[in-house]
């Protein structure tokens, strides 16, 4: 197992109860600092029950509530009346995930930085840059968004810049920053901070980002980010400028007060391209960010890796017998079945929303005034409904809407617009 995130830890905590002899290799050091707006739908407690008796020896905090805008200054809150999200910092969520699957019977290896990976018949062999040597039969790749595995094994050659998004977010201590509204997740989605955010190009089209403030318990999650091949080309500022411009935008509004901390900055990337189409390939697994397991549209990694990494995981256990075809296959049968299409449909969704301003006024306006609508989401966030019965449903309450291209995925993203619009349109009634 290479990599001690919720992916490759969830992975080994699984096998290790199946009674596999399990190696988790990480580069670092736990606990340790990761980069990342922490939030988790809470459908998570209902996918692996076994979290929540664990999560009190954690801070954590839960919301109910989401403000959300768009670029042209519309907003709305919506309100699930109870918890719908998990809130978490990194440091202390994956360190409890690492706990586990070391109580499970897990062997934990950190400093363990591969950078050389080669498989045969037989066997993958990994070495570190101390020159250590591991092999095993089976590799679950769980080494993130570049996963060194993955590259050197050719099962993911690497990100095009339009499938990767570069997040900038500070993690503060609230006696220094905090958001005046604890209760509720602030989310702008086609961010443009005063217009300043893109330097150049249509008009008619969203800037291709987000801006988040996550409330954490003790700590405040802010944070700005873009597909990166739009930062590259559109955004005059450097990344630091950037962040500590939106905590100036939002505090002048009253969204926040306080300033931002320039030492708790870290950007990141994160694959928002969807899944690749084979996260298996010889006696390789990819899971988590490694083999893009995100939602394009909320840039939510962490259940997406937990289950990724479960999956794996039971990929291994229940494939009889065990040759790397059949592996391969159930591992993306499963991912497929369970997840597949959700995160395709969302990078459908989402090149859809950025494609023209508009559409996410129009999203906004429906949340507002399609509350069937918003209530079968929130229950999906939470857990009450899987993805298969949301997309149902939704066809169901509108059998007219754009949602048939995307959710059914027909043949391309322009046949879908027009679509959409006529779903927007009619959610908005």
């Amino acid at each position: 197992m290479v990599g001690a995130g919720p992916a490759g830890a969830t992975a080994a905590r699984a096998l290790a109860r199946a009674g596999v002899t399990v190696r988790l290799l990480d580069r670092s050091n736990f606990p340790r600092n990761k980069a990342c707006g922490g939030g988790i739908s809470l459908r998570v407690l209902k996918r692996f029950p076994y979290l929540e008796a664990e999560l009190g020896r954690i801070a954590t905090h839960t919301v109910g509530r989401l403000h959300l805008e768009g670029p042209g200054g519309d907003s709305t809150v919506v309100d699930a009346r109870e918890p719908a999200a998990l809130l978490v910092r990194r440091l202390e969520f994956d360190q409890l995930l690492v706990s586990l699957a070391v109580d499970a019977g897990a062997e934990l290896v950190t400093g363990a930085d591969i950078v050389q990976a080669s498989m045969d018949a037989a066997r993958v062999v990994l070495v570190t840059r101390d020159g250590r040597r591991f092999e095993s039969p089976f590799v679950i790749a769980a080494d993130g968004v570049y996963s060194v595995v993955g590259r050197r094994l050719g099962v993911n050659p690497g990100w095009p810049a339009r499938a990767v998004a570069l997040d900038m977010m500070e993690e503060t201590p609230r006696d220094r920053l905090r958001d005046v509204d604890p209760s509720a997740l602030w989310v702008a989605y086609g961010f443009e901070r005063d217009g300043h955010s893109c330097a150049h190009g249509d008009k008619g089209r969203a800037a291709e980002g987000y801006a988040y403030i996550f409330p954490k318990r003790d700590h405040v999650n802010i944070g700005v980010g873009y597909v990166l091949q739009h930062f590259r080309d559109r955004i005059d500022e450097s990344p630091y400028d950037l962040q500590r411009g939106f905590v100036e935008h939002v505090r002048s509004r009253g969204v926040v007060e306080g300033e931002s901390v320039r030492a708790n900055f870290t950007p990141f990337q994160i694959p928002v391209g969807g899944p690749i189409g084979r996260p298996g390939r010889g006696r390789v697994l990819l899971a988590g960010d490694a083999g893009g397991f995100v939602n394009a549209v909320t840039a939510e990694g962490i259940y997406y890796a937990m289950v990724s990494g479960d999956l794996a995981a039971r990929s291994l256990v229940e494939t009889t017998p065990l040759s790397e075809r059949s592996l391969a296959a159930r591992y993306r049968r499963a991912c497929d079945h369970e997840i597949g299409r959700e995160l395709k449909d969302s990078v459908l969704i989402q090149q859809y929303l950025f494609g023209d301003r508009r559409r996410i006024g129009r999203l906004i306006d429906g949340a507002t005034r399609a509350p069937a609508i918003t209530e079968l989401i929130s229950d999906f966030v939470i857990g009450r409904v899987s993805y298969p019965v949301l997309r149902r449903r939704l066809l169901s309450a509108a059998p007219h809407l754009a949602g048939r291209m995307i959710w059914e995925r027909l043949r391309g993203l322009g046949a879908s617009r027009d679509a959409l619009d006529t779903y927007a349109k009619g959610a908005g009634r």
